[in-house]
């Protein structure tokens, strides 16, 4: 197991939620820290909220992972910083709310721009910089929901699949590079945060709405403790979620039509 701390780490969607709680907990380990997001202002108040000794390792770095043109040179500018990137959190994205039959294509498009086409592309632009070191670690969050599809999502679900898809055939492709570059894809359950607040829903809209099942989720800060360990430990995939969530996945695996029974009825928003 190798401990988290010296390390240089980019955090996208470090603003709110699940980012903003691994911030804090990477901050205390000693870390050198890239914080992005859109909102430069909370990426600011976010680095104000570490520690003060911290502080002086944390950059912000602002981004929009719906604009593809851009992200290159934020790639390049990330490896700029601290002259080299050990690990990327792939966390920034939008969740969705809608009823399939509801939502424009455009939602499906954007939630795909977002949570799929930007996280690989910042991906693929560290590729030869992981390469050329022959070393480095892709975390990537995804969610339950990219293992077990439920109603009202069915973008979102189709975005964090996909992720899914692709990191597990990268790192058999990285593997052949170097045997020290990892790819940790992290499956959260419901977690406190806005996720559903700024979710879209079938016109495009923000939802602006709290879920009961998000409210009763896990403490962010727990769920940012238990990726920091799976990281550390290298895992492949790892579900950090209640029991619901996980035997969901497992239901999936072992009794698929049990399971489709069961997410019909399910509580769900």
């Amino acid at each position: 197991m190798t401990k988290l701390k010296n390390k240089v780490i980019w955090i996208t969607g470090a603003s709110s939620g699940i980012g903003e709680a691994l911030t804090y907990e990477l901050a205390k380990r000693g870390n050198k820290l890239i914080l992005s997001s859109r909102r430069k202002e909370e990426l600011e108040r976010v680095k104000g909220n570490c520690p003060a000794q911290a502080q002086a390792d944390i950059r912000t770095l602002p981004l929009d992972l719906s604009k593809p043109d851009t992200l290159q040179l934020s790639a390049e500018a990330a490896i700029q910083l601290f002259g080299h990137v050990d690990v990327l959190v792939n966390n920034g994205g939008i969740s969705q709310r809608s009823l399939a039959k509801d939502t424009i294509l455009d939602v499906d498009r954007r939630v795909m721009e977002v949570d799929y086409f930007g996280q690989i592309a910042l991906t693929k632009y560290l590729i030869p910089h992981f390469i050329e070191r022959k070393q480095g670690h892709y975390v990537t969050i995804t969610s339950i929901t990219g293992k077990v599809g439920t109603p009202y999502r069915t973008g979102y679900s189709a975005a964090k699949h996909a992720l899914h898809g692709f990191f597990d055939a990268l790192r058999a492709e990285l593997w052949n590079e170097s045997p020290a570059i990892y790819v940790t894809l992290v499956c959260p359950g419901w977690i406190r945060t806005n996720v559903s607040i700024n979710a879209l829903v079938g016109d495009g809209s923000k939802n602006e709405k709290m879920d009961p099942t998000t409210a009763a989720g896990l403490p962010p800060e727990v769920l940012a403790k238990k990726m920091v360990r799976a990281i550390e430990a290298k895992k492949k995939e790892v579900y950090i979620a209640g029991m619901k969530e996980t035997t969901a996945v497992y239901l999936k695996r072992f009794f698929p039509n049990l399971l489709a029974r069961i997410i019909r009825k399910a509580q769900v928003r």
